[in-house]
């Protein structure tokens, strides 16, 4: 049956939907009926007649990577619940969608619940959890009430509860509402706050989920749509699911782009078919009239930024080096971290020569200053130094000194602090000035140089 979308939603002739077939879709809505007549649910019905390691090597044949930010390969997560354990198993789909420049998940949730509900479904069976949570962000309050009202549809229908379709599993899933903190994105900041806590994120070792989780027993945390995969996983079989996308980089995963270019979006593209020139330039129309490509954070705000004008020297899987401009750049994971930055959330923010990178980096240092947990010191204190450094650069006030101490106050929260957010922080300001530091030294004051523009900076970023 040919599938059509509404005006001005059709996929782009380079996309593959797979988690996104049913968005923006003619005369699909997110009832449990509707799903049904389209097969819902019948994948959870093959997969409950599987073992649960059959399924979890299904997984692991994929070569599913998280599509959460990480890229971990999902089916080796599983096998990380210890294989003595006695307490229970949980599953948490962290719908905390909270990376400035991403927005997928909420698509998801909003317009295909039933999709989401049946891949976590089966992922419970395949770990043995019999109780899931899905901890959705406090910004989404029309989407958990969508989830709220598919669990009891799927429910009525016998797909949750007890003895699902006659298995004899039994499995509850509950919608949580988060407080709208950045840092539950992080899995163990998530896992506290579920508990009722301060999301302080935990330590680890020892405390990773899979060993240490929800009530410091076993727990699988994963993304809204890598949950998803698992349901085409089992439609299509590991092995076919593979052929999609590109070695060590298989599947489809959906590009979120934003900034300035004539048409952004989401795009759902096979993983590293689609260079960076086919997003911009194919899928999203090229960039705004007149301008020119300044630069790419390609994975989230929390990504390394790329310049236009960059060459890259990437290995290749045969031992050679190839060389590649920004444009030439496949989307994929490994790529993009050889090329010095993270495919990440799949957040793609596009920048032309209009945009001041020193208000872009104060942008993005206001915005973590504001989300710190304030767990550990040298985030609690340096992200709110460098958003006050950067404040003052972009405002045209600074000394020239004050870049290389902003440059300073970044290196001394990287790699020290508990959880990733000390380096979702400082990256930003560690690759803007690696490579704009002409402009932003060009946004100070010369006439400040050798001056203390600023005493309570300069004492607070020396007692870091």
């Amino acid at each position: 049956m040919a599938i059509t979308y509404k005006s001005g939603k059709q996929p782009h002739p380079k996309e593959h939907r797979l988690i996104f077939r049913n968005v923006d879709r003619e005369g699909w809505n997110t009832s449990i009926e509707r799903s049904l007549q389209e097969g819902g649910y019948e994948q959870l019905k093959k997969a409950l007649k599987m073992e649960p390691k059959a399924i979890t090597e299904e997984v692991k044949l994929s070569g599913l990577r998280g599509r959460g930010g990480a890229g971990f390969p999902t089916g080796v997560k599983w096998t990380f619940i210890p294989p003595n354990n006695t307490k229970p198993v949980y599953l948490i789909c962290n719908a905390d969608e909270s990376e400035p420049g991403t927005f997928k998940d909420r698509y998801i949730i909003h317009q295909d619940p039933h999709q989401l509900i049946e891949g976590m479904t089966i992922s419970c069976f395949a770990v043995g959890a019999h109780l899931a949570y899905i901890y959705i962000r406090e910004e989404f309050p029309e989407g958990a009430q969508i989830l709220e009202r598919a669990i009891e549809e799927a429910k009525a229908k016998g797909f949750l509860g007890k003895n699902i379709c006659g298995s004899g599993f039994d499995l509850e899933i509950y919608v949580h509402r988060g407080a709208g903190a950045y840092i539950c994105g992080e899995e163990t900041g998530l896992i506290e706050s579920l508990e009722g806590k301060r999301p302080y994120p935990r330590i680890k070792p020892p405390y990773f989920p899979a060993a240490l989780g929800l009530y410091m027993c076993p727990t699988i945390v994963n993304n809204v749509e890598s949950l998803c995969h698992v349901k085409h996983i089992i439609e299509m079989g590991g092995a076919e699911y593979a052929k999609l996308g590109t070695p060590r980089n298989t599947g489809t995963r959906i590009l979120c782009v934003s900034g300035d270019v004539v048409k952004p979006g989401y795009y759902e593209i096979q993983v590293g078919k689609v260079t960076m020139r086919e997003v911009i330039e194919d899928m999203c129309g090229g960039l705004k009239p007149g301008r020119t490509l300044k630069a790419i954070i390609p994975g989230g705000s929390s990504a390394k930024v790329l310049r236009a004008d960059e060459v890259f020297k990437v290995k290749q899987p045969d031992g050679s080096i190839k060389e590649l401009t920004v444009w030439d750049i496949p989307m994929d994971f490994d790529t993009i971290a050889a090329c010095g930055s993270m495919a990440g959330s799949g957040g793609v923010i596009i920048m032309d020569d209009s945009r001041s990178m020193a208000w872009v980096l104060n942008n993005l240092n206001t915005f973590y200053a504001h989300e710190s947990c304030g767990q550990c010191t040298p985030c609690r204190e340096g992200s709110l130094w460098m958003r006050k450094i950067s404040d003052r650069i972009a405002g045209g006030t600074a000394s020239p000194d004050d870049v290389g101490l902003l440059e300073s106050v970044a290196y001394q929260i990287d790699g020290k602090t508990i959880c990733a957010f000390g380096e979702a922080c400082s990256w930003p300001t560690e690759s803007f000035i690696a490579k704009f530091r002409g402009e932003l030294t060009a946004a100070t004051r010369p006439e400040n140089k050798g001056r203390i523009t600023n005493p309570e900076t300069q004492v607070a970023a020396a007692a870091l």
